[in-house]
């Protein structure tokens, strides 16, 4: 497998997804899985798979024939400074802070036929390092045997598609988001031809939702045939964590994740208001980082309604975890949402679930209440009924964590098994 991130190093739903699916085909028995990451710090290791790093790869000044994708590269050292999650523009900050190194300009060419001079809108960072991280790649994968590859979204297609070239193994991309998803719309042309590539050389797809394989197939072309949906899952909470509560009367209505217009932190807020004008002894709390953070403490601040309302920034699993136990209601507004595993955290810990319709989750989950992404409107009176209507509130929480616990790895790992199969037997 290649992904940009696993435990230890997890930034959001993609690592929490990638383990899940590891730990439970580790169980399974008939599986074996090495995970290439950019990047392993000494003495980093894993119960369920072989964890390998890219850094861990010194190639020094190197020139090699990588097949049709990667030609006659001259590379003096890989560095892979890849966070995931990260938008251009958070990005190009990190950099110009010093807090992480610029890349080498280094022209790679491409399997899609261009010379990516690395150094335009991504200012070289995110481009230069996916190629870094394929060439590591392939030599990694020269040193272990291996039966199928099987990558994790857009920035791990380059390494995977170069060790199908050079090792002729059957190739399974795993679809978490696009780049619709993560731009509204506004897509980066560069990202959308590396995911279209991906697509193209899979033999097999799988995407976390149907609303993710209708955009491959609109939007990228891809086969119907070669795509199988297989839904993500949640991990099992120890009922004596779930029975910690707040210790004030206040009710507490929470959103995590990214923010990010994908997200839709704003639709949030502006519920939050309609509902703050009503009610006084309601708090919101929006946990999670991104490029719009500065931009929703400004809409908070511009609705009055600081002295409620509470940013907190990344948050660890542990309090993440504890956020919950505080919860009487999550919501997840996304406006384009491949597949959402924290409703299904939050339906564990008995918390009452409002999410888009524009969300993956929305494909399997009944015990939710589920609301158009911009309606507002219809989004704080969603929150009023979980909040004050005891009879909803109730049927919520008993049902919600019984179907919650129906969602399990080890159903998607056989799943996914037999996938593997399936391309063993065609080849």
């Amino acid at each position: 497998m290649f992904g940009w991130e696993y435990p230890p190093y997890v930034t959001g739903g993609l690592g929490t997804a990638c383990h899940g699916l590891t730990k439970a085909l580790s169980d399974h028995g008939h599986v074996k899985i090495s995970f290439v990451v950019p990047k392993v710090n000494p003495g980093d290791q894993s119960d369920y798979v072989k964890l390998l790093g890219a850094n861990q790869v010194k190639l020094g000044i190197l020139k090699r024939n990588y097949s049709r994708l990667l030609r006659k590269i001259k590379l003096i050292e890989v560095n892979s400074n890849l966070i995931p999650y990260k938008s251009p523009k958070e990005y190009d900050e990190l950099i110009k802070s010093g807090k992480i190194s610029k890349p080498q300009k280094i022209p790679i060419q491409t399997r899609f036929g261009k010379w990516l001079t690395l150094f335009g809108e991504y200012k070289g960072n995110l481009f230069q390092e996916a190629a870094n991280y394929a060439i590591a790649g392939y030599k990694i994968d020269k040193k272990n045997k291996f039966d199928i590859i099987h990558a994790h979204d857009w920035l791990a297609f380059p390494a995977a598609i170069a060790a199908k070239e050079v090792r002729k193994k059957p190739l399974l991309i795993h679809v978490h988001s696009t780049e619709f998803d993560r731009s509204g719309g506004n897509i980066n042309k560069s990202i959308y031809e590396i995911e279209k590539l991906g697509v193209q050389e899979a033999d097999k797809i799988i995407t976390v939702s149907n609303f993710t394989k209708s955009i491959l197939i609109k939007h990228y072309g891809a086969d119907p045939k070669k795509i199988i949906t297989i839904y993500n899952a949640v991990e099992p909470v120890e009922r004596e964590i779930i029975k910690k509560r707040k210790g004030i009367s206040d009710k507490v209505v929470t959103f995590l994740g990214r923010i990010t217009y994908q997200k839709g932190p704003q639709y949030f807020v502006d519920a939050a208001h309609i509902i703050l004008k009503k009610h006084q002894n309601v708090r919101f709390i929006m946990a999670g980082m991104g490029e719009l953070l500065g931009e929703m403490a400004k809409k908070v601040a511009h609705r009055q309604i600081e002295d409620r309302f509470q940013i907190t920034g990344h948050l660890e699993r542990d309090e993440v975890f504890e956020l919950f136990t505080m919860s009487d209601a999550y919501v997840m507004p996304s406006v384009s949402e491949p597949f959402g595993i924290t409703p299904l955290e939050a339906m564990l810990f008995e918390v009452p679930v409002i999410i888009s319709k524009q969300s993956g989750v929305a494909e399997i989950l009944k015990n939710v209440i589920k609301v158009n992404y911009w309606d507002t409107h219809s989004l704080s009176m969603a929150i009023e009924k979980v909040l004050f209507h005891k009879p909803t509130r109730t049927r919520l929480i008993k049902k919600g964590r019984v179907e919650a616990q129906l969602h399990k790895w080890e159903i998607v790992a056989e799943e996914v098994y037999q996938v593997y199969t399936s391309l063993l037997n065609k080849n």
